[in-house]
């Protein structure tokens, strides 16, 4: 292997035992509770309640285009009143948790490195640990709290919205029945697949603030190296939700069809 391949691979090894060390490091200090009521109520109002719009407009055209691409198939086969059971499973178990995950880490993700990028080019950073106050303690812990806390409920939001906008265009344009169509939805959406996509939001959640958070407290120098935290903590976060639901799916699906 080249140089440049050696030295690639040293960094990207070097970067994931630091972003390791600080997720065991914040989870350790979440365990203890060691934040303010004010600074986790607004870090849940920013990435919760402002993120909301963003989220529900995704879920809606989200089912409304799953229920349109499923019907075109199952009205082949005379499967119409199926439709809105496959878009319940879809929404509940894969494209909600992940399309919020996705949508989070583009809003929040980038705006956590960017703020605690700019923190740390301007020294605020080495201030609060002047002041005897550490910095996960303070600054990470309750974005991660924050993320644990609001995922899971925008992602039934996303859920909720898109397996409605599915039943409206797939009842109102299509024509299909809304007692049958309903009654399967109900028939084959499992608790396990809600529950699924619950774990799965809940994980993203800690995938969007640690990532965000580490590419902040670890940017280069100036404005150029806070512009790369951020581009760097929405793509990384988002390939990891994307590589951690495969990995989700195999996993927890065994695990919930044994019980």
């Amino acid at each position: 292997m080249s140089f440049w391949g050696n030295k690639w691979m040293v960094e990207w090894l070097e970067g994931l035992g630091r972003i390791t060390l600080l997720a065991r490091e914040s989870f350790a200090s979440l365990l203890t509770f060691k934040v303010a009521w004010r600074d986790l109520i607004y870090q849940v109002y920013f990435t919760g309640v402002k993120s909301q719009s963003v989220v529900l407009i995704t879920g809606a055209f989200t089912g409304m285009v799953l229920g349109a691409q499923t019907y075109f198939q199952f009205h082949k086969v005379k499967m119409d009143t199926a439709t809105l059971a496959v878009v319940s499973i879809s929404m509940c178990s894969e494209l909600g948790p992940v399309l919020t995950g996705l949508m989070v880490a583009g809003r929040v993700g980038a705006a956590i490195a960017a703020e605690l990028g700019t923190m740390r080019v301007t020294e605020q950073i080495d201030a609060l640990r002047t002041l005897a106050t550490h910095p996960v303690d303070y600054l990470v812990v309750p974005r991660l709290l924050a993320a644990h806390i609001v995922m899971p409920i925008l992602t039934v939001e996303a859920i909720v919205l898109g397996i409605g906008a599915g039943y409206v265009l797939g009842v109102q344009l299509y024509g299909i029945d809304p007692v049958y169509s309903w009654y399967n939805m109900l028939k084959y959406t499992t608790n396990e697949d809600v529950i699924m996509g619950l774990i799965k939001a809940f994980i993203y959640g800690g995938i969007v603030a640690i990532v965000g958070c580490y590419k902040g407290m670890t940017c280069g120098e100036g404005a150029e190296g806070v512009g790369h935290a951020t581009t760097e903590a929405v793509v990384y976060s988002s390939i990891a939700i994307l590589i951690t639901n495969f990995f989700l799916t195999l996993t927890l699906g065994r695990i919930l069809h044994a019980l």
